[in-house]
């Protein structure tokens, strides 16, 4: 649909600057956003709205398609609109506000009570492992709007819910018990006594409001990810923000230059996730193909020091390394695919 209907911008009349202000638009012009066959025209007047949606019906008729007029409406900005998860809304003091739409919170939480439900009977470390990708794949859609209030908003609703299955798998126990057994400082970069987490593993359940709102960069004017001729352009796009990982991984990440330390090639591939379910796909992928490892600097025999530090590597390198016995070590997960930067 992208292809299709590439040029549908030229034909509702978006204007752009040239020079320094690459990806603005002229004045008095529209602003036509699509992503394949959604799409949103913000225009001035009633008079342009018109214009731009007549425009438009001429262009698409000869491709055969056609305005799905019952999902069709004009609407003010001060009354706001929903658009691919987002809700755009002018507000009485005249800022606009691009916030995550009231249906998309609401399907969240449904999923979070579907899932504690299903795993009702299981152990905290299912819970998190089973939890951690949505609320790392949600957050990470969501952090280049305003976001902060919802995530903390569903950090409370998750802390119920967990508070609820914590009781459930121990009707005999007192509350306090169940407190002091699945809750406490298990982030240690954070101050917060109330992250659920494992006691014997030390794993613990993220918090939306940890993620790290960062804004939205503009897209060229024109660039668009199917042109041959703009492959470096996205591609450069794509690595410059940081990943959705924890800071350690940053930090690693950091000093082996994104690479493999066993085969040389790049850890983490460019990424563009469309979606929160194609960032939750994105997080458990990772999780899958790359580990952190750990590794020891004596190796005289007969020393039994414990690993005095750590590395990230392809899965897959880590066991062909394990068979052939280059370093036996132990290995871990990669570290927490965590929101906290823009991608």
């Amino acid at each position: 649909m992208n292809v299709a209907l590439h040029g549908m911008e030229d034909a509702a009349g978006v204007r752009y600057l040239t020079g320094t202000h690459v990806g603005h638009t002229a004045p008095g012009s529209p602003v036509v956003v699509r992503y394949a066959d959604d799409l949103v025209a913000l225009c001035h007047s009633r008079d342009q709205v018109e214009q731009v949606k007549a425009r438009l019906v001429d262009w698409l008729t000869p491709r055969g398609l056609a305005f799905h007029e019952d999902k069709t409406r004009i609407v003010h900005l001060t009354e706001g609109f929903d658009f691919l998860g987002f809700h755009v809304r002018r507000y009485s003091n005249g800022k606009l506000l691009i916030k995550p739409s009231a249906v998309a919170v609401k399907r969240l939480r449904k999923r979070l009570r579907a899932e504690m439900r299903n795993l009702r009977g299981g152990n905290a470390t299912m819970v998190i492992t089973r939890l951690n990708p949505i609320l790392r794949g949600w957050a990470a859609y969501y952090r280049t709007v305003v976001s902060k209030h919802t995530f903390t908003t569903i950090d409370s609703y998750l802390w119920w819910l967990t508070f609820k299955w914590a009781v459930r798998n121990h009707r005999n126990k007192p509350k306090k018990w169940v407190i002091a057994r699945y809750y406490g400082t298990f982030n240690r970069s954070r101050a917060d006594r109330w992250v659920f987490g494992d006691r014997d593993s030390g794993a613990y359940l993220t918090k939306t409001a940890w993620t790290k709102v960062v804004r939205h960069q503009m897209v060229d004017g024109r660039a668009s990810p199917d042109d041959p001729d703009r492959v470096g352009y996205w591609a450069a796009r794509g690595r410059r923000g940081k990943p959705p990982i924890d800071r350690w991984g940053l930090i690693q990440l950091d000093r082996q230059r994104g690479r493999c330390p066993l085969c040389g090639e790049r850890l983490l591939h460019d990424h563009d996730p469309q979606s929160p379910d194609d960032w939750e796909q994105w997080v458990n992928t990772v999780r899958s193909a790359v580990r952190r490892q750990a590794i020891t600097t004596d190796r005289r025999p007969g020393r039994t020091t414990g690993p005095d530090a750590s590395r990230l590597v392809h899965t897959s390198c880590a066991r062909t390394s394990a068979r052939r016995g280059d370093q036996p070590q132990h290995h871990r997960h990669a570290p927490s695919c965590g929101p906290s930067g823009p991608a």
